[in-house]
């Protein structure tokens, strides 16, 4: 592919990630993506057969950079595994207290896709879910936790339902609040040998 048209890729994947995220997939049409992107509505076209397949170049874009962040917060943060874990609610509590938050894009997709079970923006966003879930499963193994997938499980639904809550109540103390219960499950799985902060 050129370079011009890995650019004008980008700056269209670019606009409507900032437009779905900011007013959802149903609130955006293709035309006020190509208006923010400054291409016309024919070269928005040329690069995605369908508002569908940009829904899910959307998605994907979000994926990585995502991963990579809540990996980021794990890594940097001080103390043991249950302050780790707690660290990923913390940060997005704190990222939940800015006035552009929207929430999950991916939770927020699925949920306006919901009576589209096959959409391809579901399948990256329930991919996206396991991704997280099993990068938490493998890091519990790796510190002996028995029942590692469970507890991976149970934070994701930790992490989603806090997700959800905050939306509803524009109130991210419920993140960290999950954050809370997250350090705890953390610690009572902990071998005898490694439980602490």
């Amino acid at each position: 592919m050129a370079r011009s048209e890995i650019s004008t890729r980008e700056r269209i994947v670019s606009a409507a990630s900032a437009l779905f995220y900011a007013d959802g997939i149903r609130g955006v049409n293709v035309d006020a993506v190509a208006a923010k992107a400054g291409v016309t509505k024919r070269t928005l076209y040329y690069h995605f057969k369908s508002k569908d397949d940009l829904v899910a170049a959307y998605l994907a874009g979000r994926d990585q950079p995502n991963l990579a962040l809540f990996k980021q917060w794990f890594d940097e943060a001080e103390g043991g595994l249950p302050a780790k874990v707690e660290r990923i609610f913390r940060n997005l509590a704190r990222s939940a207290r800015h006035p552009k938050w929207k929430g999950c894009g991916f939770l927020r997709t699925s949920a306006e896709l919901a009576n589209m079970p096959g959409h391809p923006a579901i399948r990256i966003g329930a991919a996206h879910k396991k991704k997280f879930e099993d990068w938490l499963r493998v890091t519990f193994e790796a510190a002996g936790i028995a029942e590692a997938a469970q507890l991976a499980r149970q934070i994701l639904l930790l992490l989603d339902g806090s997700f959800a809550v905050v939306l509803l109540h524009r109130d991210p103390s419920y993140m960290e609040t999950a954050g809370h219960a997250a350090h705890a499950l953390t610690k009572a799985a902990l071998p005898v040998r490694k439980k602490r902060q």
